[in-house]
């Protein structure tokens, strides 16, 4: 196994951190108009040290969301456009032979940068989409036997077309779960969308953008969340809701428990908002659409629209049901 060199993760606080995510969202919205809620919970995620699935039209601003995170971050940057004849070994490289050494040398693909956008995932084949899961379930990658570790932040952000798009294949389950959230930029309001319009045609927003942070002081924050505490009954008020999803009669299947880690992930991410090193009942709730949403296998048709929509109101639904702890 090969290790790239780390840098020294430098100590941060919670209000570093609360300070840090509230200057990165700002810095998002100069790029991403008029989405506060969506770009938080992208930085949210960012975090929690999971990877992001961004599913909508094209044209709403997922591309420019995913490079602006990396831009601000100071994290390397890789696109990778995903397509019909796109070969997992150009996701993730291969060995080239040299001779004048008469030995073969791995060449990296783009999944080694920091932060990869895979752009229309679902218009690859199920092959070429699986290439990406090692590399988001464990942060490392394996060519021909041998292991390499990615370097750290890593996270992925996809893009996802809907379904009933030509040319696209249904994400599997398997990697569907890989991903911590799912969000919808949707359209700008009109007035939004009219500034948009005035000033874009001169101005690009990616160019003049800045860093905020370094990506190693994401790191650090990272660690800072993961060392958020959760309450017996905090801990247990989660998994009544991830039972929930498995009772209810117009699930299929409900949550897995590595949903309800994922549940519990993102809620620590929530807490370090306002600088508290614990997590409540608000912190799980407020997680619980963008992370459970699309675990779930619904009675209506899969990945649809309206299937989309039905599983945030059954969430909403079984939020207001499920007693929450003191």
């Amino acid at each position: 196994m090969t290790h790239p060199a780390r840098a020294l993760v430098p100590r941060v606080d919670l209000n570093f951190a609360r300070d840090t995510m509230s200057r990165l969202t700002a810095n998002l919205a100069l790029a991403v108009m008029g989405k506060k809620a969506q770009t938080e919970l992208a930085v949210t995620c960012l975090i929690a040290g999971g990877h992001l699935l961004v599913e909508d039209i094209p044209g709403v601003g997922k591309t420019t969301l995913a490079e602006a995170m990396a831009r601000s971050c100071e994290m390397s940057f890789a696109r990778i456009q995903f397509t019909a004849d796109l070969l997992p070994s150009d996701v993730l490289g291969t060995q080239i032979f040299r001779a004048q050494t008469a030995e073969f040398e791995f060449r990296a693909g783009p999944i080694f940068h920091q932060l990869v956008l895979a752009d229309e995932l679902n218009r690859a084949p199920p092959k070429t989409q699986s290439a990406l899961l090692e590399a988001m379930a464990h942060g490392q990658v394996t060519v021909d036997g041998t292991t390499h570790e990615l370097k750290r932040p890593f996270t992925v952000i996809a893009t996802q077309n809907p379904v009933d798009f030509a040319g696209t294949y249904p994400l599997p389950d398997s990697q569907l779960d890989r991903f911590l959230m799912r969000i919808s930029l949707g359209h700008p309001a009109p007035e939004i969308e009219a500034e948009i319009l005035r000033t874009r045609g001169s101005d690009e927003p990616l160019r003049a953008l800045s860093s905020v942070c370094s990506a190693e002081e994401i790191v650090a924050i990272q660690r800072l969340a993961s060392a958020v505490e959760i309450e017996q009954s905090v801990a247990q008020y989660a998994v009544r809701l991830a039972n929930a999803t498995r009772a209810h009669p117009e699930v299929e299947r409900g949550v897995s428990t590595r949903a309800a880690l994922a549940l519990v992930s993102v809620a620590k991410a929530r807490a370090l908002w306002e600088a508290r090193d614990f997590v409540t009942p608000g912190d799980i709730k407020s997680a619980l659409a963008a992370t459970f949403s699309h675990r779930l296998l619904l009675r209506s048709p899969p990945q649809s629209a309206l299937s989309r929509e039905e599983a945030a109101h059954l969430l909403e639904e079984m939020a207001r049901k499920v007693p929450v702890p003191r």
